[in-house]
């Protein structure tokens, strides 16, 4: 599994726990519906700063979103 079919996946995951909309996940870190849609498709990779904001929305790691540690938070 290529790094975006892994990333598409854990953030659809984390959403799902979160019972969270792509349009609340989307307004959360401050992009639009279509950007946070693209990325669950794999079309788009977030730059540094969405990840970031990813990653403090979800509440986890940077490196347990990026699937370099499965500890959530350190």
């Amino acid at each position: 599994m290529d790094f975006k079919d892994f990333f598409k996946a854990k953030i659809r995951v984390l959403r799902g726990e979160c019972g969270e909309t792509q349009m609340q996940v989307a307004k959360a870190i401050g992009v639009s519906v279509r950007y946070y849609q693209n990325l669950e498709l794999g079309e788009n990779m977030p730059g540094i700063e969405r990840f970031i904001a990813l990653a403090d929305h979800f509440g986890v790691s940077l490196e347990y979103l990026a699937g370099r540690s499965e500890v959530r938070k350190p």
